[in-house]
């Protein structure tokens, strides 16, 4: 290990011991010794010694049931105060010295000046970046937010600790805060107990934004400012609004009963208050600082005959606050509240702050304004009113049902069996109707109900409260004129921007015929203004398809749109369903985004930041900055100097690639007659649903199967066993498919010039450095019935030859040859996840041996269900 990794390896030690501590003073000096003899062995075992690693077995298998949970809690409560050192390290001073992060957008502006790209080329692209970054809840943030307000402390004693000319007394006090922190974590509840509801979602998403973003959006700006100054010779305009943050928490209704459009209007009007009580606190603080008497004369027409003008206008702003404050508070808890001097609008704060802005600066006073008054004003231009824009999402057979229902009822038949020809005849005429199409004395069903009531909410709100309307499941062209439909006969005064999410295969290869035909209706082209959104769902997709297949749909479908778009002069913004893990897409950002087809970011970037992964990318202000810099580099770097469009025979052996894969995948998931009872026994796959993640049920349809389950809960079960299947199957044999075909140099070529290609085989091995076939092995013997051994073993055998062939391709002779501490922090966290590992195991043996209901043994497996994902880092 290089020495850079010391003032890591410092912390996680030091963090390791205070733990110990805690440990001795909960449990005493033998539970301690018993956690340590574990590590011991496990570490030991990990290296290969094959005697410690039958001990380990022997020691978890005869742990007392009443030490099976402080066990579980202790290898769990590690791996959270690991990621939390590693996660301060990637933005702390000793990381910084020792260039473990070099700035991405420093390191793309110098890369720039010898490109060939104009001054007017580059000064485009920096005016037109736009991230769009979406807040959702799918159910993977294992942590609790009083753990999770925890290790942010705990953060910010890691950062007084790195000081150099602290005292000892200080230290010491640092390190006291540290332990204290480290014990109340200990003794506070690691999982919660309830299911969190659609409200308690969106206020863990408020407090993501207070906690973090709040901070790291306007100094993102001030860095990125300063770098256009340096490398540009100009800066940010006080306007620009790179930056905007958008959520499901409380729109996303797919398959989630619980969020209803009570549950959304009550959600809007929370982050109102919320925006209003933040923005709050910042006029606090300038009242306290602006108190300069010169101003100029817009200003003091403002401020009439007041001696200190500019808080004189601060504090009219404070009373519209404290008077929203008041009436917004009224309203959700249904009391009756006075409407007047209320912040409606982005205009009322942000003329009055603009002006104020605009005078210090013309009185010579710039300095001043270009301290807390700017991070204010480009909140302002960032969060709104509102705080974030709200997504509303639905699937498609709710809205066709809406309309079955409606045509049923005025005798025109049933709307769901009519064909695609017929329904778009009928939307384009109601559509471009003066009259309204639902009956007035219609009494609708309660589903059919709950749909129109949704679609009443969204036509109540401003404009600028809201972000798209996302079909799930969209299929046809059908499905987008439908939603509008039901939002015309709502009454919305607006044009929302519906966003078909294409998701499984088929869907994928359909999407540019379905574009294609809502672009040739006349009412349409009108209505969207040359403007269309269209997601690309990565989650259902791999689920459907494997990752081989999906990826190279999803490339191909992003391809065909951004062709599509650009021939009927309509501007795309392509929106990324991706989530944390691989299965689902996920994969480094900056690799990720520069491995998309050219001119796919031209519209800027809307992407999904999901579960666990909001907490690891933004959790706290300087890792949000980093997150922010790496999404603004890629962005600019994908526009001005574009990864190379595919040979033909690249695409030609990506089409082998996929066909191989997809068979290989949906051969083993829906051919193999042992697959689904034996994916059942050797995962906590039923076990999962005793977890209260997130508000959603698990499964779209409860009593369906494997193809009912939601791709979340399907990745998060296979990374529990450590075998990760989802995330690898077919891809490997479709490789080495091609190399017994004769195409190893082709593959070579794609690895070495097509970044498409080689984050993909990246994302590969990242994934098969996490499995553990041993692990695996050892849950099937504990759990899963003899006969279906036989599937486990091929499995396993299957990733060996898939390891071996992606190696090949790439001409390593090791996993994550590029990646060293990648490889090494897997490595160092798999000490303590693997006895994890071997408790869950032996804790399903347990209650699954037994009908009667054991609180203590689900509790500890609940805990070894949080440990396993935290040292697996992306679970779903």
């Amino acid at each position: 290990m290089n020495d850079k990794y010391d003032a890591l390896k410092s912390n996680v030690s030091m963090l390791g011991h205070l733990l110990g501590n805690t440990i001795k003073g909960a449990h005493g000096e033998e539970l301690l010794a018993k956690v340590e003899e574990i590590r011991q062995l496990s570490k030991s075992a990990s290296a290969g010694n094959k005697d410690d690693h039958a001990k380990l077995i022997d020691v978890l298998q005869s742990l007392p049931n009443d030490q099976l949970l402080p066990v579980a809690r202790a290898f769990s409560q590690f791996l959270n105060l690991t990621n939390i050192a590693e996660q301060y390290h990637s933005v702390s001073r000793h990381c910084e010295e020792q260039v473990c992060n070099p700035d991405s957008l420093d390191d793309l502006f110098m890369r720039l000046q010898n490109a060939d790209v104009s001054d007017g080329e580059r000064d485009k692209a920096v005016d037109d970046l736009k991230i769009e970054l979406v807040l959702t809840a799918h159910p993977t943030e294992i942590a609790r937010r009083t753990t999770i307000h925890k290790l942010v402390q705990i953060n910010k004693c890691l950062s007084k600790l790195e000081l150099g000319d602290l005292s000892s007394s200080e230290r010491d006090k640092a390190e006291l805060r540290l332990e204290q922190l480290i014990s109340q974590a200990w003794h506070s509840d690691v999982i919660r107990k309830q299911r969190p509801t659609p409200l308690d979602e969106a206020k863990w998403g408020y407090a993501v934004i207070e906690n973090s973003l709040w901070q790291a959006v306007p100094e993102f700006l001030r860095q990125f400012d300063q770098k256009m100054k340096r490398h540009l010779g100009r800066g940010l305009t006080v306007e620009a609004s790179p930056i905007q943050i958008s959520s499901w928490m409380g729109g996303d209704r797919d398959g989630n009963p619980f969020v209803t459009s009570e549950v959304t209007r009550e959600v809007l009007l929370l982050s109102r208050w919320k925006a209003a009580d933040l923005y709050l606190g910042d006029i606090q603080e300038l009242i306290s600082e602006l108190s300069m008497t010169r101003c100029n004369d817009v200003v003091r027409a403002m401020a009439g005959d007041e001696h200190e003008p500019y808080r004189a206008i601060l504090k009219s702003l404070r009373k519209t606050l404290t008077n929203t404050l008041d009436y917004l508070d009224a309203q959700i808890h249904g009391r009756r509240s006075d409407e007047k001097d209320i912040l409606t609008n982005v205009d009322q704060l942000w003329t009055p702050l603009h002006a104020c802005y605009q005078s210090l600066h013309e009185c010579g006073m710039g300095i001043i304004a270009d301290g807390l008054l700017l991070d204010t004003l480009r909140r302002i231009r960032t969060f709104g009113v509102n705080l974030i824009k709200l997504d509303i999402r639905q699937e498609s057979t709710r809205h066709a049902n809406v309309l079955s229902e409606v045509t049923r009822t005025l005798g025109m038949g049933d709307y769901s069996q009519w064909s695609e020809q017929d329904k778009q005849a009928f939307l384009i005429r109601e559509l471009s109707s003066k009259r309204p199409l639902l009956p007035r004395d219609w009494e609708p069903s309660d589903e059919v109900q709950e749909v129109l009531d949704t679609c009443r909410i969204v036509a109540q709100q401003p404009r600028e409260a809201l972000g798209a309307y996302v079909i799930s499941m969209a299929r046809t062209a059908s499905d987008v004129l439908a939603v509008h439909l039901l939002l015309k006969e709502a009454g919305c005064p607006f044009r929302m921007d519906v966003c078909p999410l294409f998701e499984t295969l088929e869907d994928l290869n359909n999407a540019k015929s379905v574009i294609s035909q809502l672009l040739s209706i006349d009412w349409y082209r009108g209505f969207i203004q040359n403007f269309q959104m269209v997601m690309i769902g990565y989650s259902d997709s791999a689920k459907d398809a494997g990752v081989m297949a999906a990826g190279w749909a999803q490339y191909k479908a992003m391809e065909q749109l951004v062709e599509l778009c650009e021939d009927a002069g309509v501007d795309l913004v392509l929106f990324h369903g991706r989530g944390g893990s691989i299965g689902r897409g996920g994969a480094p950002a900056h690799a990720a985004l520069l491995s998309q087809p050219p001119r796919s970011l031209k519209g800027g970037l809307r992407v999904t930041e999901q579960g666990e992964m909001i907490r690891f990318k933004l959790g706290l202000p300087d890792v949000a900055i980093q997150s922010l810099n790496l999404y603004a580099s890629a962005i600019l770097e994908a526009n001005l100097l574009p990864p190379p469009a595919p040979k033909q025979e690249w695409r030609d052996l990506m089409e082998t690639l996929s066909e191989v894969s997809c068979e290989a995948y949906r051969g083993v998931v829906r051919g193999h007659e042992d697959f689904v009872p034996y994916f059942r026994a050797t995962t906590p796959e039923l076990e999962l649903g005793k977890l209260p993640l997130g508000s959603r049920p698990s499964k779209r349809n409860p009593n369906g199967g494997v193809e009912s389950l939601r791709a979340i809960p399907w990745i998060f079960a296979w990374s529990q066993n450590r075998l990760l299947l989802p995330a690898w199957l077919g891809a490997g044999q479709a490789i080495q498919f091609s190399i017994d075909n004769g195409h190893l140099k082709f593959l070579e070529e794609m690895c070495r010039e097509w970044p498409f290609f080689s984050t993909r085989l990246g994302m590969l091995e990242m994934v098969f450095t996490k499995t553990s076939p041993s692990i695996s092995q050892y849950y099937d013997e504990k759990l899963v019935d003899e006969s279906l051994w036989r599937l486990g073993d091929e499995l396993r055998d299957r990733l060996a030859q898939d390891i071996k062939a992606v190696l090949m391709v790439e001409n390593s002779d090791h996993l994550m040859e590029q990646n060293p501490w990648g490889a090494e922090s897997i490595r160092l966290r798999n000490i303590y996840v693997e006895p994890l590992n071997m408790l869950q195991a032996e804790l399903l043996c347990r209650t699954r041996a037994t009908e009667e209901e054991n609180t203590e043994l689900d509790e500890a497996l609940m805990v070894t269900i949080a440990g396993i994902a935290a040292g697996m880092r992306n679970t779903g």
